[in-house]
């Protein structure tokens, strides 16, 4: 069953409006009104900025109706099919989208092509690859996609001041490296500049460890790394991204307790909830992680384990 929405208005932005991405160019003639959303974080930009899309990508977590909790009030009463998995040309052709919004979708050039004859198809910027597209381009991106560029900019604004209020009450944060890191299977790693959870560590004055910073490249988010040597891992705070409640593993990895961030109280968890919000690095997800980062930065920082990390202590990972 087809979904009818509202149009979307256009207020005073001009249309037509040309996008040059990784697959080439998209001219989008007119505001649209019935948009699907394929990108994986998509649909938290779009319901922030006032746009309800007609379908949404799902992404991970057992969400519902396909938006995590920051996004849950934007979404209101609209209910769109929820897309799962690989992304189905036949499903989308249905929806009689007039917009396909694939900026951090993954989409390859096949399946650009196709999608390109359903509706104008805005894919990611080639300098950033499938995946690294930053937060605020995302956001920009979307917003002068659908003729919200206003309330896209306004709600970016917003975020770059919270975080330079972040930056200004904590100068000691400048100059200090920052890793967001996994434990995935045993499997060690970290995520890399270019990231969502990489950058917005960056973005509060924590730059990559050079070994991290190596790394990176516009075709990968992150790094696996030996759990027999987690040097890269040194920092001036270290955040575990968590995928479920429980730090068991993570505690349990023996090299972890030789590394001085954990030594001097430097360790955060980020638990499901908070990490997933790290990950979206969305209008409506960011807010939400910066109120809690905030805490949890300025006691891990200080490298003072008489200021022990609230989040660490409670999952069992403080010295």
């Amino acid at each position: 069953m087809l979904l009818t929405l509202a149009p979307i208005a256009a207020d005073a932005q001009p249309f037509p409006q040309t996008f040059t991405h990784m697959y080439g160019e998209t001219v989008v003639a007119a505001p649209p009104e019935r948009v699907v959303s394929l990108g994986y974080i998509g649909h938290d930009n779009l319901l922030a900025i006032g746009v309800v899309p007609v379908a949404i990508r799902h992404w991970f977590g057992d969400t519902l109706h396909g938006v995590w909790p920051w996004a849950e009030a934007d979404l209101g009463e609209a209910r769109p099919m929820v897309l799962r998995g690989e992304v189905s040309m036949e499903a989308v052709a249905a929806l009689q989208p007039d917009l396909i919004l694939a900026v951090g979708s993954g989409i390859n050039a096949e399946e650009y092509a196709v999608l390109s004859q359903i509706a104008p198809t805005v894919a990611s910027e080639a300098a950033y690859g499938g995946y690294n597209t930053p937060w605020d381009v995302h956001a920009l991106t979307l917003g002068r996609a659908t003729g919200r560029l206003a309330e896209a900019e306004a709600a970016v604004a917003a975020i770059r001041a919270r975080m330079a209020a972040m930056r200004a009450a904590h100068p000691g944060w400048q100059g200090q490296t920052g890793v967001a890191a996994y434990l995935w299977a045993g499997e060690p790693g970290a995520f890399l500049p270019g990231d969502t959870r990489a950058n917005l560590l960056i973005d509060l004055g924590f730059a990559p460890p050079p070994p991290i910073a190596a790394l990176a490249s516009p075709d990968r988010f992150f790094a696996p790394l030996s759990p027999e040597d987690l040097a890269p891992l040194e920092a001036g705070v270290l955040v575990w991204m968590g995928d479920s409640g429980d730090a068991s593993a993570l505690a349990a990895l023996p090299l972890r307790r030789t590394l001085r961030a954990h030594a001097e109280g430097r360790e955060i968890w980020a638990d499901p909830l908070l990490a997933a919000a790290m990950s979206h690095a969305s209008l409506s997800s960011l807010p939400y992680a910066l109120d809690r980062l905030e805490p949890e930065l300025a006691a891990a920082a200080d490298g003072d384990t008489a200021t022990p990390v609230p989040s660490a202590v409670a999952a069992g990972l403080a010295p």
